[in-house]
C-alpha cells in the first residue's frame, strides 16, 4: 500500500458520485478538500463517521472545506446511504478503485483473525493546490470532525 503523504500532489481523478454525476479533483481546484475513505456504506463505523461529519458540516465549511466521501460501493448503495442519513456532501462510488488506489488506501487488513484486502479508513486534507496537508490514519468515527478541526485551528 503506497499511501499519499503530507506534501504529495493528489493525482487527478474522475469518478461518479451517488447520482451518476462525474466528479473530478479538478472540480475542487482552488478549494480546500476533505477526502474521507470508508470501508462500506451503512455499516456502523462508517455511519458514525459520516454522520459526525454531517453534524459538523457547517463548521467544516466555515473553515473553507468541501467534503468528499469515498468507498467502493455502487452508486445505488451510496444513494441509499446518502438519502437515509441526509448527507450534504457527495459520496463517490469508486467501484473500480481509481480514487482509492490513487490515494493508496487499498491493502491488507486483519479482522477477527482473517486477512483480506480492503479499504483502510483514512482521511486526507487537501489544500487549494491539490497537495496533501494532513493525513489522519487513526480515524475516531464518532468524533472525526473534532480530529479534523484540531489540525486546522
Amino acid at each position: 500500500m503506497n499511501t499519499l503523504k503530507i506534501g504529495d500532489k493528489v493525482p487527478d481523478f474522475t469518478v461518479n458520485d451517488q447520482d451518476g454525476n462525474a466528479v473530478s479533483l479538478s472540480d475542487y481546484a482552488g478549494k480546500k478538500l476533505i477526502v474521507f475513505f470508508y470501508p462500506k456504506a451503512s455499516t456502523p463505523g462508517c455511519t458514525a463517521e459520516a454522520c459526525n461529519l454531517r453534524d459538523n458540516y457547517a463548521e467544516l465549511q466555515n473553515k473553507g472545506f468541501e467534503l468528499l466521501g469515498v468507498s467502493a460501493d455502487s452508486e445505488r448503495r451510496q444513494t441509499n446511504f446518502k438519502n437515509k442519513y441526509e448527507f450534504p456532501f457527495p459520496l463517490l462510488a469508486d467501484e473500480n478503485k481509481e480514487v482509492i488506489e490513487a490515494f493508496g488506501v487499498w491493502g491488507e487488513k486483519k479482522f477477527m483473525g482473517k486477512i483480506y484486502d480492503g479499504i483502510h479508513r483514512k482521511t486526507f486534507l487537501v489544500n487549494e493546490n491539490g497537495v496533501v496537508d494532513h493525513v489522519i490514519d487513526k480515524v475516531k468515527t464518532k468524533d472525526h470532525a473534532a480530529q479534523i478541526l484540531a489540525l486546522v485551528e
